[in-house]
């Protein structure tokens, strides 16, 4: 995410002979969209999240937008790599590929809860309305169930996929 939010403005804000150019309306929706991010993760509180929105909103320059991302994403021009548990190693292949198998678990897992969830509502939903009538909850336990099934059995897809991502962000 982080090389993403650098690369999404129309000139690096973080190098120093684009720092006295004009700011977009794209590059403070760039600053905008990782506060809103940040807030919704409970990363910044509702009066830092107003004081930096109202930052946004006077930056003139480029120069005036990194501070508004301090401690929210990492401000140097170098290498990027925050990960591990310190936020500062690079992870070993075998940690990352423990990460990959625990985001299939969640993934699986939700897609089970899913199936089960929108089953029972739905066949509740049936009972009190139409009982007796078209079983129409079926199409929707065929639906979710497809996609448990296919998170299930693609566990070696996913990891690699997973694996993948793990492997860029860290680059």
């Amino acid at each position: 995410m982080e090389q993403e939010v650098w690369s999404s403005f129309t000139h690096d804000p973080r190098h120093s002979e684009n720092t006295g150019l004009r700011a977009s309306d794209a590059d403070r929706d760039v600053v905008r969209q990782v506060l809103t991010e940040a807030y919704a993760d409970g990363r910044l509180d509702r009066e830092e999240f107003d004081a930096r929105s109202t930052g946004v909103e006077t930056a003139r320059t480029l120069g005036d937008l990194p501070a508004l991302l301090e401690g929210l994403v990492p401000t140097t021009t170098g290498p990027l790599v925050a990960f591990g548990d310190t936020g500062r190693e690079l992870l070993p292949p075998a940690r990352l590929e423990e990460q990959a198998v625990a985001t299939w678990r969640a993934e699986r897992r939700s897609a089970a809860l899913g199936f089960v969830f929108a089953s029972v509502i739905c066949w509740t939903i049936w009972a009190a309305v139409m009982f007796g009538g078209f079983p129409w909850p079926v199409f929707v336990m065929l639906a979710s169930g497809i996609n448990a099934l296919k998170v299930a059995t693609s566990r070696d897809e996913l990891v690699a996929k997973e694996l993948r991502r793990l492997e860029s962000r860290q680059r």
